[in-house]
């Protein structure tokens, strides 16, 4: 079967970054003919001067419609899109120009209704993206849990990155109606209707995430709040490594009780493993400042994550 991409964004109030998505899109190496769908979800800031700007570049088609949040938007764009397999991306993503001709070869290669890939850090965001994106995706924190080779088999699409083969839309109807792990729950139900999904590692966009301290913060706790709700709802889906940033947070504050009674070895082992972030970090991105920023990112990742979580079994 040939394989004809759609290409779906929904689009909220962000006219420049929908600029810059586009403009990564016309770079692609890819020889094939492939269309975007552009789906306007309620903005108030529109973005079709934007896109008028790129008629003569892409095949492009722009819908509007009330706002009801980006999974449905998502769905939207699926029924109004014209090719057999849809990738669906974020606004706030670019992409390497290899990115479709990776993701074509993959599938040809390995064929799965359903697909995910990594996120990455371009050069010119700022330097609390650098350290958000590696709090995310570094194997020293829980970014290595989801890029392992068992995961790799039965990968989690992200909606940031992912993509989903017509025939899988139409019998699961794609995204329900939730704002937070509506990408987790259509994995689950693509699973129990039989299809696969795999990560492709190469298949990578640079996602730009959160901005401050503050919202990666809130972004994290509503993730670790609702992946109990997900468990519950999916029988047999929990795993014991969602407790570790709960577990991580916990041990810290031990740590910090037993150091006052003079019981450091807990404090030591606390202090090693942040030297290794920030080294680690810092050799990565060149920058010692990145690298002690990356420290307090992945601190924040695993106490939002964690009291989230925990918060989400009391209510679960």
């Amino acid at each position: 079967m040939k394989l004809i991409f759609s290409i779906i964004i929904p689009v909220y109030n962000r006219p420049n970054e929908i600029n810059e998505l586009l403009q990564s899109l016309t770079k692609q190496t890819y020889s094939d003919l492939f269309e975007v769908v552009i789906v306007e979800d309620g903005s108030e800031q529109k973005s079709d001067q934007i896109i008028e700007q790129y008629r003569d570049q892409l095949q492009l088609k722009y819908l509007s419609k009330p706002n009801t949040g980006a999974g449905l938007s998502r769905n939207f764009g699926m029924k109004n899109a014209s090719g057999n397999y849809y990738i669906i991306l974020d606004s706030d993503v670019l992409l390497p120009p290899t990115y479709l001709d990776t993701v074509s070869k993959q599938l040809q290669n390995n064929y799965t209704d359903a697909f995910g890939g990594p996120d990455a850090a371009h050069s010119n965001f700022s330097t609390i993206q650098k350290a958000i994106n590696y709090s995310m995706t570094s194997m020293l924190t829980t970014g290595g849990l989801r890029g392992n080779k068992k995961a790799k088999a039965k990968f989690q699409p992200r909606s940031f990155n992912m993509g989903i083969s017509k025939n899988a839309f139409q019998l699961t109807h794609g995204f329900v109606e939730r704002k937070i792990g509506e990408d987790i729950d259509l994995s689950f139900r693509l699973w129990e209707n039989g299809f696969e999904t795999q990560l492709i590692s190469d298949a990578f966009v640079y996602h730009k995430r959160r901005t401050s301290i503050t919202q990666f913060f809130k972004q994290t706790y509503r993730f670790g709040k609702e992946r109990p709700v997900l468990n519950s709802q999916f029988v047999g889906t929990a795993k014991l490594t969602y407790w570790f940033p709960s577990l991580f947070s916990l041990g810290v504050l031990i740590a910090i009780i037993l150091g006052c009674f003079s019981c450091f070895l807990p404090i030591l082992l606390l202090v090693l493993y942040s030297m290794a972030i920030i080294i680690d970090a810092g050799s990565k991105n060149k920058s010692i400042h990145i690298g002690i920023l990356s420290l307090l990112t992945t601190f924040v990742q695993f106490f939002g994550y964690g009291m989230g979580f925990l918060r989400g079994q009391l209510i679960s």
